[in-house]
């Protein structure tokens, strides 16, 4: 079977030159880094259209951007989620490659990345961080976090990522306007990296040099605060896309708890012919018939989000694939 692009006369390589890569960077008050990572793109992809969407800043972040040469968009919600609802739905082009204004990734694999999805075929390439040097640039207690984080996804959703909470990363047409964004803030890359294991789409990974934010520049992350946020969002997106797990370890632990009120007093009422602790065994009784009806809650909402990953893998396949992927 030929594809479009081989209907069409034209090869592989060729569709993917003419395919249209747009970079999108969400920013808050980077008028100090911003400038740079413009400047980068510009040298690494130069056929990419750049665009930096300015969350509010106070510090003259849009007017920086434009003076590089890159379309300022202004989104006044703030949030990093709420900035890249606005970045897929605004924004056309074939390859979508992602990164933070801060000028800590560095861009030296970015043709790389793209030609995964290009050539490659991938859906999603995550520029998994490596620290460049300064240790503080990627410190510890980050990269336990990181770990626990990603660790937990990867129990509770299967996949083999190594970096979960990158914002370095690139991303097919047919992710991007498939992805519901449904966060506010950090915990966005959460939901992205969940989007595509629920979907199975076809990701990679590929390290990329971390490196300490420009002098005169601070971090918006909150350790804890955010760390809080991003462990709610997996437990929430857990309840909604795997919940048959979720309610069957419910009805057991219900299911548990009740047989270990109720045995003894079974045992005591074969043995006495009495029941003395009533309010025992009517405890014992609604704990089972709550674990019950949680066993069925899950088998109606696993059918349900069935119908709902259907419904998104519609919307995925009615999607036109990147030019030149395979």
């Amino acid at each position: 079977m030929l594809t479009r692009a081989a209907e069409a006369g034209v090869t592989r390589p060729a569709a993917a030159a003419r395919a249209a890569v747009a970079v999108v960077i969400p920013c808050f008050n980077e008028a100090a880094a911003i400038g740079t990572v413009i400047d980068g793109f510009r040298a690494a992809l130069p056929q990419a259209t750049i665009h930096v969407f300015d969350n509010a800043s106070t510090d003259g972040t849009a007017g920086v951007a434009a003076q590089h040469g890159a379309v300022v968009h202004r989104v006044a919600l703030r949030g990093k989620g709420n900035v890249v609802r606005r970045m897929f739905a605004d924004v056309e082009a074939d390859v979508y490659v992602m990164t933070d204004g801060d000028a800590t990734y560095d861009l030296s694999n970015i043709a790389e990345m793209v030609d995964g999805v290009l050539q490659g075929g991938q859906d999603m390439v995550v520029g998994a961080r490596v620290a460049a040097g300064d240790a503080q640039a990627y410190r510890a207690g980050h990269k336990l976090g990181n770990r626990l984080l990603t660790g937990s996804v990867a129990l509770l959703f299967g996949g083999g990522f190594r970096d979960m909470l990158s914002g370095h990363r690139a991303f097919s047409r047919r992710y991007v306007k498939s992805f519901p964004a449904a966060a506010h803030g950090f915990e966005t890359e959460t939901e992205l990296t969940i989007h595509a294991l629920e979907l199975r789409m076809p990701c990679l990974e590929l390290p990329v040099a971390y490196r300490a934010r420009p002098e005169g520049t601070h971090s918006k992350l909150s350790t804890w605060r955010d760390g809080w946020r991003i462990l709610g969002t997996i437990g929430r997106l857990f309840t909604s896309e795997r919940p048959l797990a979720f309610y069957l370890l419910l009805a057991a632990a219900l299911a548990a708890l009740a047989v270990g009120l109720g045995v003894p007093v079974v045992l005591h009422y074969f043995e006495t012919g009495l029941v003395p602790r009533l309010p025992t065994a009517v405890l014992a009784t609604g704990i089972m018939l709550s674990s019950l009806l949680s066993l069925v809650c899950g088998i109606v909402l696993h059918q349900v989000t069935l119908s709902r990953q259907e419904a998104k893998r519609l919307a995925y396949l009615a999607t036109p694939a990147t030019p030149g992927s395979r």
